[in-house]
């Protein structure tokens, strides 16, 4: 049995929160390359623009890499959405007092594979 090679692109600190891209991410896990792109550029979430850059960074690599690969032949075998470091700002309340906001991060690890036919 051939392992399959995986092709990968990072995309880390991004300034949207990974609660509101998760469920964006879980969308498009485990389909093919054209039907995610599909998906995600019909979506009008932020955090679907991010995973569309690093969708796409990570089709680059492979058709670097592999330069028999056809894109066609992708599919999104790894998509992970994980927390970055957290920003904390103050946020001025009435009678002198304050809160403190955390503006939270994101790493997105996207990666693709070929597609196994049966």
């Amino acid at each position: 049995m051939e392992a399959k090679k995986e092709y990968k692109a990072i995309a880390k600190y991004l300034m949207v929160s990974p609660s509101k891209v998760r469920p964006v991410a879980n969308l498009v896990r485990q389909k093919p390359y054209y039907e995610a792109v599909g998906i995600l550029e019909a979506m009008p979430q932020k955090g679907a623009r991010l995973i569309l850059k690093v969708l796409q960074s990570a089709v680059a690599n492979a058709t670097v890499a592999n330069r028999k690969l056809d894109e066609e032949q992708l599919v999104v075998s790894q998509l992970l959405v994980d927390e970055g470091p957290r920003l904390k700002r103050v946020w001025a309340r009435s009678h002198g007092k304050r809160d403190i906001l955390l503006k939270r991060m994101s790493h997105i690890t996207v990666a693709v594979s070929e597609r196994v036919e049966e």
